[in-house]
């Protein structure tokens, strides 16, 4: 059976969210998430559509811009304390070791976390192999 080489990720890393117009953005992987989530604020439904606007003032790469989406989904999030918490889910594009992958990302409330985004299992699967004494290795091997 043939297997797809894995890459090898760090603990954390910057990245890009080309779809999302954001760059060098921190994110944290966790393999004891299954999703991946942003930090997003004004999550709203109207009318079939979703707003959200991405970070918050406070972070340095913030830029107001509205983003809508016409397909997005409903989804339920376990947290490690076994609560459950309702979500919207888009689907963007992240880019690492100078790639883009396709990714889905839940829209959450992550002010008061260190990282803006984190990356669960669903992404990290057939892709990479975590290394956590290692960090910023795609950031590190851009444009090279």
């Amino acid at each position: 059976m043939y297997k797809k080489e894995k890459k090898i990720i760090g603990r954390s890393d910057i990245v890009n969210f080309p779809d999302l117009q954001l760059e060098e953005i921190a994110i944290k992987i966790d393999t004891g998430a299954y999703t991946s989530s942003i930090h997003c604020k004004d999550i709203r439904e109207e009318n079939g559509i979703l707003k959200c606007t991405f970070l918050d003032e406070d972070h340095p790469q913030y830029n107001s811009m509205i983003f809508t989406f016409k397909e997005y989904k409903k989804i339920t999030v376990r947290s490690s304390n076994g609560l459950a918490q309702k979500r919207y889910e888009v689907k963007s594009t992240i880019q690492l070791f100078n790639k883009t992958y396709k990714i889905s990302l839940s829209l959450n409330d992550r002010q008061e976390m260190k990282f803006p985004v984190l990356i669960g299992r669903k992404f990290l699967n057939d892709k990479f192999i975590v290394d956590t004494q290692l960090k910023d290795l795609s950031f590190q091997q851009q444009d090279q």
